[in-house]
């Protein structure tokens, strides 16, 4: 069973911090058996301007490297936009969609973060689906939102691999994560959902918002993974969730 660990840095380092940040992450991944091996994939998603130079430092590594965000769109006149087919050229294999900031920050509707998933997916790059309640539900309430969020993005995307990254929006950002059964629920819930998917082979679902170190063990099966936040601006700290999810 492989693990899957994300880390995106948001807009919390400027472009040096994030590339040094990049060459620290390089010796781990180069010196971790799991990552090597491949029973942990490891993902980064620094910010668009820091992903060239992201790619350089952590070329020779297992390491992906993913965008935050991007076009619907393919080409043309959209001004400030990002393509799929621009990532792509650069080497990006995972892109963010429909995170919870920018659904609020930007008005990113249902129909929007279809756009962009269908967009990640033509153009071979395996959508980070972020999905979750916004308000603190029954596990099984939670579930059917998150379904429902699921079965919209992906209604009329092409096949593809996709990581859905449950992260509930109350707990983005919060002291605490939600509490594991919680957690384990909905996934388990969602891993079902996604498993009906003709053409998505290789999917997996893994829990952000507010993930931390201790997380990973108390999840059981019922998760592939964590999408860490500023805890994992510690390479130390991205270290040690490394460490649980080779002991998985």
């Amino acid at each position: 069973m492989t693990t899957t660990v994300g880390v995106s840095l948001k807009m919390y380092f400027g472009h040096d911090q994030a590339i040094e940040w990049c060459e620290r992450v390089a010796i781990v991944a180069r010196d971790h058996a799991a990552v090597q091996s491949g029973a942990v994939e490891l993902f980064v998603i620094p910010s668009f301007v820091s992903i060239p130079g992201a790619v350089a430092a952590l070329r020779g590594t297992p390491v992906i490297v993913g965008a935050q965000d991007l076009a619907s769109a393919d080409r043309g006149a959209f001004t400030g936009e990002v393509s799929g087919v621009e990532l792509a050229e650069l080497g990006v294999g995972v892109v963010e969609v429909g995170h919870a900031e920018r659904r609020s920050l930007f008005g990113e509707n249902e129909a929007v973060v279809a756009s962009k998933a269908a967009a990640a997916l033509r153009n071979g790059i395996a959508p980070v689906l972020c999905i979750g309640e916004e308000e603190q539900l029954e596990a099984d309430a939670a579930a059917d939102v998150c379904i429902a969020q699921l079965e919209s993005a992906l209604a009329d995307a092409p096949a593809g691999r996709v990581i859905v990254a449950y992260e509930p929006v109350w707990a983005i950002g919060a002291a605490e994560p939600a509490a594991p059964a919680h957690i384990r629920a909905v996934c388990a819930r969602l891993r079902t959902a996604i498993a009906h998917h003709d053409g998505r082979s290789g999917s997996i679902v893994i829990y952000g918002g507010s993930a931390g170190p201790g997380l990973l063990g108390t999840l059981g099966d019922d998760v592939d993974g964590l999408f860490l936040g500023r805890f994992a601006h510690d390479t130390d700290a991205l270290r040690s969730v490394l460490d649980e999810a080779a002991a998985r």
